[in-house]
């Protein structure tokens, strides 16, 4: 019996213990579950939150074209280049694209008229980030003078979605042209990945031994293509030998074209920043041939904080700006004397010259939310820049800048208040040699560049790199003879010499891209920095002249190896066989 009982409380015991863990089990799971609904709905609540600041920053007119959508369409676009597709389905992409390619339909050409052989040209090249590419086109349609252009939206996706977007822009001629030897529609079949390719890090030898299509051509690291990489080379070049020589409506065109991608953004003068540089490179420096408007987030957050951290990094802006700041004392404190002897202090309304603030609704400092900041000029209305502030009589009074030296070293947005050779920036290009890395966004050039580029189309097309930049880079140090020409000339000779503009006016928003994954993919959070940061600067846009400075050092750029994914002969004669009048037989 004493068995018994004992067997019986050993049982009790257990049962215990096991209804305890499920109860722990439970309560944990239903605690998690809570937790994560909790979370997502914060997300969800600051996504939302972060949608509606960004359409307080657009004009209401503009709202459609970043919540319109095609009716049966989904909120968020599916990456169309990968997902399965049946043979009927591809065939029939491929009938619409060989119908838009040969159509070479313009919209809009009945409202703004024949293109203008001298009118800036777009070139968008699009992939699947729809949410981007609203944006930018929210961008272009605010920007000065864009109904004299032709936007080219240059296309590796057929998606409904996309057509659907691109279709709906009114406020300027607009073109579609579609890449037709893309993943999409050749998805298991060269260009695209075909299921007899060597794998990617399969060695040679491996691979030899097996008899996959593409064993004898790994790249230069022993690497084999990857489809996904090797397209976005082919359809820049192909692209830009349609905008140049294959489309009827360029066929006579002398004028720019810009290069843009569809995670861009650009200011609203950026068209008008662009004829400025045409006509400077025509008059002050005549080897300059391709102009480039952009540069990537790091390299601008000067607009909007000078720490010292920043500042450290780098240290010619801080050397530049420190002998500004010490020039504009020095010259301040000579106004501030002849200021004191044309001024009295007894004036109504002013202290030591300055003006009270009462009824001015501006503060000590000069700024308003109406009133250009004090020490920088409107650059659209005037040319004149200094320390001059209105009195409510109209009258220009100088502002001692001496008696606001506390005010420079406390406030954390003096840049945009103080400092008016800062705003320089905004009318500065540097000339230098063409860099893949610095350069390669929002590049323009007309069809001459174009035309030598072509000449060269050899060595781009072999050249061991997946990157269209890259190879560009390597024919302008290889192939390209040296630009040649009267006016300001880099330290260094190149094929390729750009103006580049200190102060960009286009801007990369996009999250992710080839070389960068993120886990939100559709983060809005840069492209409210950049409209942020172009709200603060608009006083200073529309410059009316540039000043070009020489960058750089008189050491030549190194030849570099290629970073490889491009070893298939395959991609060589594709690219190749993409070039219109080839001047050179491939090697």
């Amino acid at each position: 019996m004493r068995g018994v009982a004992f067997l019986g409380t050993v049982r009790s015991a257990r049962g215990t213990f096991l209804r305890t863990l499920v109860f722990v089990f439970l309560a944990t799971f239903l605690w998690l579950q809570l937790h994560v609904i909790s979370l997502t709905g914060r997300d969800s609540a600051g996504q939302a939150s972060s949608n509606e600041t960004l359409l307080s920053l657009v004009p209401q007119e503009l709202h459609r074209f970043l919540k319109d959508r095609r009716n049966g369409s989904s909120s968020t676009l599916t990456n169309a280049s990968t997902e399965t597709l049946t043979e009927f389905e591809i065939a029939e992409i491929r009938r619409n694209i060989e119908r838009a390619n040969a159509e070479q339909r313009v919209y809009n050409e009945e409202s703004f008229g024949p293109l203008a052989n001298d009118a800036p040209i777009i070139v968008i090249q699009v992939h699947t980030r729809l949410t981007y590419l609203r944006h930018l086109i929210v961008s272009l349609a605010q920007a000065k003078g864009i109904e004299q252009t032709l936007l080219v939206f240059s296309h590796d996706v057929w998606h409904p979605d996309i057509n659907y977007l691109v279709q709906s822009v009114d406020f300027c001629r607009v073109m579609q042209i579609f890449y037709p030897h893309s993943i999409q529609t050749h998805p298991r079949t060269f260009p695209g990945e075909d299921p007899n390719d060597c794998s990617r890090n399969i060695r040679k030898e491996q691979a030899l031994n097996l008899g996959c299509i593409n064993a004898k051509h790994p790249d230069l690291y022993g690497h084999y293509r990857e489809a996904k990489f090797t397209q976005t080379k082919h359809h820049w070049w192909w692209k830009a030998n349609r905008v140049f020589d294959q489309l009827s409506i360029t066929r006579n065109h002398t004028g720019i074209v810009l290069f843009l991608e569809e995670d861009h953004y650009v200011a609203e003068d950026f068209l008008h920043v662009l004829r400025l540089m045409e006509r400077t490179c025509k008059h002050s420096c005549k080897r300059c041939n391709v102009l480039s408007l952009g540069t990537y987030l790091k390299t601008y957050n000067y607009f909007a904080d000078f720490s010292r951290k920043f500042l450290g990094v780098n240290s010619a802006l801080q050397k530049e700006l420190l002998l500004g700041l010490k020039r504009w004392e020095a010259s301040a404190r000579q106004q501030s004397a002849k200021a004191e002897d044309v001024i009295g202090t007894s004036d109504s309304g002013r202290i030591n010259g300055i003006p009270s603030n009462s009824g001015s609704g501006s503060s000590s400092t000069g700024s308003s939310s109406n009133s250009t900041p004090t020490g920088a000029s409107n650059s659209k209305n005037s040319s004149v820049s200094g320390n001059v502030i209105a009195s409510n009589t109209g009258a220009a009074v100088i502002l001692p800048i001496a008696r606001n030296a506390q005010i420079v070293q406390s406030a954390s947005a003096w840049a945009f208040q103080l400092l008016p050779e800062l705003y320089n920036h905004y009318q500065k290009a540097e000339v230098i040699p063409w860099i893949s890395s610095k350069h390669n966004m929002g590049m323009a050039f007309n069809r001459v560049t174009w035309n030598k580029l072509r000449k060269c189309a050899a060595q781009f097309c072999s050249y061991d790199d997946y990157n269209w930049d890259w190879s560009l880079q390597h024919i302008a140090q290889t192939c390209m003879p040296p630009s040649k020409g009267p006016g300001i000339a880099p330290r260094t000779e190149s094929g390729l010499i750009t103006m580049m503009m200190r102060a960009p006016r286009v801007f990369h928003i996009g999250e992710c891209g080839v070389h960068h994954k993120k886990t939100n993919c559709e983060s809005t959070a840069v492209i409210a920095k950049v409209q942020n940061v172009l709200k603060a600067a608009r006083d200073h846009l529309f410059p009316t002249q540039l000043t070009l400075t020489v960058a750089g050092t008189a050491k030549k750029t190194k030849l570099r190896k290629g970073n490889g994914g491009w070893g298939d002969t395959r991609d060589h004669r594709l690219c190749w066989n993409i070039t219109v009048y080839p001047d050179l037989v491939l090697p």
